[in-house]
């Protein structure tokens, strides 16, 4: 099979790549999904149904700009709606469908969607959330839909006319994805089709290639995360790669997949490898496997290379951000050390196409080797968040990541720590002012700051500590009630793995909680975080 060698300088709309492995390999399978039934789709029927969707929002009334949330786990229909929202020039919401009532309400309001394509997974959320904001169009696909509501089959079989012609602009925002960014409350990050096709093009340009039309790729990775969204699915889309969908990881029953669809690409984050390092039969069944690549958090060197020691198979890493659609360095492609190896700590070199700068507090470049704040420039990356465009890249195009690194003398970057104070669960970000402002609603909690600790399955944990108001329950009461009322107000990832119940929190001389001697005392303590 051939490359699709679209090229940025021709492509102004994600879709055109859809439009492109359709022509080129009509009959060949784009998807398939792991269930009892294993549904599959060509890249004919994906493309022709991404049309029908199209067609569907362009008779509900939508024009180019409006925005389309998608709520599903990872299945077909999830990019047959996307490649749809984008092929009719509106804008892709994808929402994580096990999200709480209050997240998909904040972010339907927020995005101003006025129509949610939504899963069995999330429409009961979907629905409180509707109920309690603006009125919405709901499409509901694997589910019986209510009066109000339709079906995805129908919406499909509804669709007639034309398809709507995308206005031919590489500058027009395609997705909204939710994030913390650097400060605040989750905002949406917005991704033009030029930011999203710039870094198609700098991950196909990596040598060897991260991914070939002849791979069959795991698609574990959720399709709602930029990862999933635009590493997995775009870039196979982009090469005509197939892509076996799954939602939920099973260990066991994974690697049984892998060893059964002969599955050759592996993307998937770091609890995925702590949950396979130094299993018996793991060679065996990642016989069929080529190319392996870690991303989404950051991965623990000591993980690595017992991974390593188990598999045969040396993973690459990869650092980026939401904001940067993703990717900025990976190891993909970088020379090893001397003993064949990824350098220790390394997340490799940017990208081709994609600068960075190792910035001092005064603005200035830092020295060689030493770390300060990473900058990053390249086409690849948002254009502010929705909806004014604030906190974008400054006049230069530079923008500073909030993290810490340094630069070796060969170009690769190694990362320290985070200026922010985002935490970073699997791969999902994680705000503290948004686990604090829901513990600080329980009663008998006086004061409370969340951070993140380092966890080998998840990357980061969130913990609590929480000082007791005068009133407050015995230390065991405190805590369950703040887990029952997390439980049903955070998303699970969002919820502290522990809460510790202090005298008091730490301040500096402005009066602000100094989170990092809170970090320093969880790290010196035993936490359980294993639990």
């Amino acid at each position: 099979m051939q490359g699709l060698w679209l090229t940025q300088s021709v492509t102004v709309n994600v879709s055109e790549y859809l439009r492109a492995a359709a022509a080129n390999d009509p009959d060949g399978v784009a998807l398939l999904e792991h269930r009892p039934d294993r549904r599959h789709i060509t890249w004919r029927e994906l493309d022709e149904s991404a049309d029908a969707i199209a067609r569907a929002l362009s008779g509900r009334g939508l024009v180019a700009g409006q925005r389309v949330a998608v709520v599903m786990a990872n299945r077909i229909d999830l990019p047959i709606a996307y490649y749809g929202i984008l092929r009719g020039g509106m804008v892709a919401v994808p929402v994580n469908p096990r999200s709480t009532t209050r997240e998909i309400g904040r972010m339907l309001t927020d995005s101003l969607a006025r129509v949610v394509l939504c899963d069995e997974t999330g429409i009961d959320q979907v629905r409180e959330a509707v109920t309690e904001g603006h009125r919405i169009d709901i499409v509901v696909d694997g589910a019986a839909p209510q009066d109000d509501e339709t079906s995805f089959d129908r919406f499909l079989a509804d669709a007639s006319g034309a398809a709507p012609v995308s206005p031919p602009d590489a500058e027009a925002l395609a997705v909204i994805l939710y994030t913390s960014g650097t400060s605040g409350r989750p905002r949406g990050a917005m991704l033009t089709h030029r930011a999203l096709i710039a870094n198609t093009e700098q991950i196909a340009r990596l040598e060897p290639p991260a991914m070939t039309p002849d791979d069959i790729c795991l698609g574990l990775l959720p399709l709602f995360h930029i990862y999933g969204l635009n590493c997995v699915l775009g870039q196979a889309v982009r090469q005509g790669a197939t892509v076996v969908l799954v939602d939920r990881f099973d260990p066991s029953g994974l690697l049984d997949l892998i060893a059964a669809e002969r599955i050759t690409n592996l993307p998937v984050a770091p609890p995925v490898i702590a949950a396979w390092a130094g299993r018996d039969d793991l060679r065996d069944q990642l016989a069929h496997v080529t190319t392996l690549l870690s991303g989404a958090s950051a991965l623990d060197t000591d993980l690595a290379e017992a991974f390593q020691e188990s598999s045969g198979h040396q993973i690459q890493q990869g650092y980026g951000l939401t904001e940067t659609a993703p990717v900025i360095t990976t190891t993909h492609g970088s020379p090893p050390d001397t003993d064949h190896r990824i350098k220790h700590g390394s997340v490799g070199r940017a990208l081709p196409g994609i600068e960075l700068r190792i910035v001092e507090p005064n603005g200035a470049d830092a020295a060689p080797g030493d770390p300060a704040e990473i900058w990053v420039r390249g086409d690849n990356l948002f254009s502010g968040y929705w909806p004014d465009g604030l906190d974008g890249p400054d006049a230069d195009g530079w923008y500073p990541t909030g993290d810490i690194g340094y630069l070796d003398a060969d170009g690769d970057l190694t990362l320290v720590d985070r200026l922010r104070e985002l935490v970073i669960v699997s791969g999902f970000n994680v705000y503290p002012f948004e686990v604090e402002d829901i513990i600080a609603e329980v009663d008998g909690v006086g004061q409370v700051a969340v951070v993140g600790l380092p966890d080998e399955q998840t990357g980061e944990a969130v913990v609590a500590f929480v000082v007791p108001a005068r009133d407050a329950p015995d230390e065991t009461t405190l805590r369950e009630a703040i887990d029952a009322h997390c439980r049903t107000r955070l998303a699970r990832f969002k919820q502290p793995r522990r809460t510790i119940v202090v005298t008091g929190l730490p301040h500096s001389a402005t009066g602000k909680v100094a989170k990092g001697r809170l970090r320093a005392l969880g790290r010196s303590e035993t936490l359980g975080l294993d639990a």
